[in-house]
């Protein structure tokens, strides 16, 4: 079957579509502050800027991010990207603004510190419609011409969805929808880890979704919308399903470094999906505890998903003789999403890493459950990863409401 992505080349318009719209202008700078220093390894956050004269490049909003800028020919700008700390998965992001008191056309290089670049650019004058840019890529440096005006330029490695967004869009679904939306806990740096939470009374079975561990991950975030709008839908297979199961979503897991635009790490530089098994850092610490008093009420955790992305489509499940409950069942969900889209390849790839603390492993090695790394790649079309997810979570619904015998294949 065919895979459906984009080519990096291809300037193809797309909209970042979900049931909220997307960071406004406005929305998109609301979280600025002046960066906090990080102590240990990581480097200190800073705002960094060109604002030389007529033109100015800034990174003076959340998610903002060059690490280096400066002028070197007339309307020629260099920004490094640099790494939050090393080592590092490679993920170098960057997210800037562009303006001009008048129009000017500039060219913008862009190079990475001890790496490669990952993302390629993307632009939007509104925060909420994006393009990719065409650009050029001559070994280690990437270069673009733009036409800088009054009006302001967002250039970034995908699409900005900042803290704000995940407030905005729980605002949203909470408005027509039986679900708590609370603070599970604050950050490192005393950002809210919201929740949302929707809760039968009469079922003591939990799907948990978990979200942006990762940053720059963004079509991740792209699939844990319209995958969570399905499981709360009106639809009589939404009502049944939660009739049986309750929903945890906590589907922003990194605020400090969605801020600070960080490649992988948390604002002290750790990975925190390698930290569920340790739990050195307060954001796993205090989810964890959450689902340990939700066992310890008489609760039970019945299935995880964690939303990632990567730089192809791919599901990372756990091994069927891992000694899990119903060891089948993520074959047959999967199967069943195979089925329902015909023109993507549902790939599977079990594994089992009993050291590296990633949350899947966790899942399973706590509570005896399949959990899944849901990857979307970083270029596939965003249409095709809103309706892949709706019909993930659809199928994912029926498989878990049937009768069928997951322990066998």
């Amino acid at each position: 079957m065919k895979n459906l992505s984009f080519s990096l080349l291809a300037l193809t318009s797309y909209v970042l579509l979900s049931s909220c719209s997307a960071d406004s202008t406005a929305n998109i700078a609301s979280e600025f502050s002046v960066g906090s220093t990080i102590e240990g390894k990581t480097k200190p956050i800073s705002k960094q800027a060109c604002n030389l004269g007529n033109v100015q490049i800034t990174t003076d909003f959340a998610t903002g991010r060059m690490d280096e800028c400066r002028l070197i020919a007339k309307n020629k700008y260099l920004i490094t990207l640099v790494a939050e700390n090393t080592p590092i998965n490679s993920s170098p992001w960057y997210a800037f603004k562009v303006q001009a008191k008048k129009q000017t056309d500039i060219t913008i290089v862009m190079k990475v510190r001890g790496d490669k670049h990952r993302y390629p650019p993307k632009i939007s004058h509104d925060g909420k419609h994006w393009q990719l840019q065409k650009y050029r890529l001559n070994g280690d440096r990437l270069t673009m011409k733009l036409a800088a005006s009054t009006t302001p330029l967002f250039i970034a490695a995908q699409e900005i969805i900042n803290n704000q967004y995940y407030i905005d869009w729980a605002k949203k679904l909470k408005s027509s929808n039986s679900i708590k939306h609370e603070v599970l806990g604050y950050s490192s740096q005393g950002r809210p880890l919201y929740k949302l939470e929707s809760r039968n009374k009469l079922s003591k079975e939990w799907l948990v979704i978990l979200g942006r561990q990762h940053p720059p991950e963004i079509t991740g975030a792209l699939a844990l919308f319209p995958f969570v709008e399905t499981l709360l839908s009106d639809s009589e297979l939404g009502q049944d399903y939660r009739n049986k199961y309750n929903i945890l979503v906590i589907p922003n897991i990194n605020p400090d470094g969605v801020y600070a635009g960080n490649w992988r790490h948390n604002a002290n530089g750790v990975d925190l999906n390698r930290d569920w098994q340790n739990f050195g850092q307060v954001e796993t610490q205090q989810i964890n505890s959450y689902l340990e008093k939700l066992v310890d009420d008489g609760q039970k955790i019945t299935f995880a998903i964690d939303f990632h992305s990567t730089r192809h489509d791919v599901f990372y499940a756990m091994p069927v003789d891992y000694g899990m409950e119903n060891p089948y069942f993520v074959r047959h969900w999967l199967a069943a999403l195979d089925t329902a889209t015909p023109n993507f390849d549902v790939v599977i790839k079990p594994g089992n890493t009993p050291n590296n603390g990633v949350s899947k492993q966790y899942f399973a090695d706590k509570f005896g459950v399949h959990a899944i790394t849901y990857e979307m790649g970083d270029n596939t079309d965003r249409h095709d990863i809103i309706f892949i997810a709706h019909k993930a979570a659809d199928t994912l619904m029926k498989t878990m409401l049937s009768n069928a015998d997951h322990n066998k294949e």
